[in-house]
């Protein structure tokens, strides 16, 4: 038996003085702060949070293929110094991409024994691959991926209406939720125009080549198909706040419908970034700083349910740090570790509470995964994944010392709010205070997957 104890235990009935008994990896009972069973390991925590551990549910590993632009090493060793107990790879960066069972296997093969936290995965739709969605999900994908605008990578290619007409049927009978990266091609590619003319350094033009139209037209499309074919469909990266609306109204007309923002378009405008500096760039692009107010009302309020890093890292050659020019650099921000004080900096800054952020960051997204019996929270039966932080603390940024391979980010030198203690993962400590213990992570299949 073990005990971790705290004055400020962030519970599903709110933030609490409690002690959490685990047992066997699982959470026996959430009892009284003064309830201690007689010989049991205690962990004092004193007056630090107590949360469960950060789900993020869009996550770029990349392995195998593209190892070098990031790993299931690093990355999850990125994970556990953030407070991240659980991971959702997206199906694509890698080669070959989760497309397919082979695919799939490709990816369990490779995480084999490197993992710092566990971690689960994203099938992908991809023109032509109906026919194999019912095998990778019985395979034990949590769900998939779609892209609506090309992916920037051959082996992940975007669907037209016509692939997700012939696919949704499928995932309607599977109860398999799709989740979206949506902008309409159409006017990404009358928009490129932009390139035309313009200093490809200034970020005004970056902006200009995906306007907000290309976001809110992808997204009512979405909101008309789910409805339309009662398929489960969430909304990856919202950036846009004028499409908002769009997800409001399917909601109100039963859609089953989900939407998440990430930690980037909510805590930057493009204000912040200076010309020439690529390490912003992200699709669909960081937007003026009062759209950022927008999105945090939509979390507010629901229209929003969760927050991800779409940590999504390459190696800085590809960022052309050299030239500084938008329309040629990769896109994709490396933020994975910095998902907890970036939120809570953002956050409390606006009057939001510790339940919030662990509502945004670890239960709602473990509902998306279909793992919520098991992680996002503190209760008994679930997975005794825990992170203990100091929501009063605060660290300046520094590049060089974030776990992720490749040590470049937007947020190096920002000053943030929530230090990380110590992670546990199914009750065992997997990070302390910058000691990492031997990879223990496993693979969460999705729950409707025979056990071998």
């Amino acid at each position: 038996m073990k005990c971790i104890r705290s004055r400020r235990v962030v519970t599903p009935d709110g933030v609490q003085e409690a002690s959490i008994h685990i047992r066997d990896g699982r959470i026996e009972h959430v009892a009284p702060y003064e309830e201690v069973p007689d010989g049991a390991e205690l962990d004092e925590a004193g007056d630090a949070v107590v949360m469960a551990g950060l789900v993020d549910s869009h996550v770029h590993i990349n392995e195998p293929g593209r190892t070098d632009w990031e790993g299931f090493e690093t990355a999850t060793r990125a994970a556990a110094a953030g407070g991240v107990t659980t991971l959702v790879d997206m199906p694509l960066n890698s080669v070959p991409a989760t497309t397919t069972t082979k695919g799939f296997q490709a990816k369990l093969d490779a995480a084999h024994g490197k993992c710092h936290v566990d971690v689960g995965f994203w099938g992908g739709v991809v023109p032509g691959n109906t026919d194999a969605l019912a095998a990778l999900y019985e395979a034990g994908v949590l769900g998939f991926k779609c892209f609506l605008s090309p992916s920037g990578v051959d082996e992940f290619q975007n669907v037209s209406p016509a692939d997700l007409e012939e696919a949704m049927p499928v995932l309607s009978e599977l109860d398999a939720v799709l989740l979206c990266h949506a902008e309409l091609p159409s006017v990404l590619e009358d928009a490129a125009q932009v390139w035309q003319h313009g200093n490809p350094r200034h970020y005004g033009l970056y902006l200009a080549s995906r306007p907000r139209s290309a976001e809110d037209q992808a997204i009512a499309l979405m909101a008309e198909l789910s409805q339309r074919f009662d398929t489960r469909v969430h909304i990856v990266h919202v950036s846009s706040a004028t499409a908002l609306p769009f997800i409001e109204r399917a909601k109100a007309r039963g859609a089953r419908l989900t939407a998440e923002s990430c930690t980037h378009y909510l805590y930057f405008g493009s204000d912040d970034v200076a010309e020439g500096a690529t390490e912003f760039k992200c699709a669909p692009p960081i937007r003026p700083r009062g759209n950022a107010d927008e999105l945090w009302k939509a979390l507010r309020d629901g229209c929003l349910d969760l927050v991800a890093t779409d940590h999504s890292p390459s190696p800085p050659e590809l960022k052309c740090l050299d030239t500084g020019r938008f329309d040629e650099a990769w896109g994709g921000i490396a933020s994975l570790q910095l998902l907890l004080p970036v939120l809570w900096t953002a956050a409390r800054a606006r009057g939001h509470k510790l339940e919030d952020v662990a509502q945004w960051a670890s239960s709602a997204p473990a509902r998306l995964a279909g793992i919520s019996e098991r992680k996002g929270s503190l209760r008994p039966g679930s997975d005794a994944d825990i992170v203990i932080w100091d929501p009063d603390a605060e660290f300046t940024v520094d590049a060089q010392s974030l776990q992720h391979r490749h040590k470049l980010t937007p947020y190096d030198g920002r000053r943030l709010q929530g230090v990380v203690h110590k992670t546990y993962l199914r009750g065992e400590v997997v990070y302390d205070d910058g000691n990492f213990a031997h990879p223990t992570g496993k693979p969460l299949l999705n729950p409707q997957t025979p056990t071998p």
